[in-house]
């Protein structure tokens, strides 16, 4: 079974704050190549849910609502979504796993 995955407006946005985080912490450490390694790896682990949403763990006490963590140098990220059908798959919100819960 394959799913189509959509990051949602609230997910656009949480990338788009994530990725000034990488930006500023790149200059800061002269790694200039950290915010393309990040999103390499939010990129490659999003395909999971293309076809297996399911092995994801549970959020909550809805079964179709999960996480996806991403594994990035010594921490990483957590993907909320949840699974919209047989064929559908909508990513809610992003954050690094350092952050307190911002969902």
């Amino acid at each position: 079974m394959s799913f189509a995955v959509r990051l949602t407006r609230g997910a656009l946005e949480d990338l788009r704050r994530l990725e000034d985080f990488l930006v500023e912490q790149a200059l800061e450490r002269g790694d200039f190549d950290l915010p393309v390694r990040a999103v390499d790896a939010i990129r490659r682990e999003l395909r999971v849910l293309e076809t297996n949403p399911y092995t994801c763990r549970k959020v909550g006490s809805n079964p179709l609502e999960r996480e996806l963590v991403i594994p990035f140098g010594a921490t990483g990220y957590v993907a909320l979504f949840e699974i919209l059908g047989d064929h559908e798959v909508a990513v809610c919100a992003f954050r690094h796993q350092r952050e307190d819960d911002c969902y």
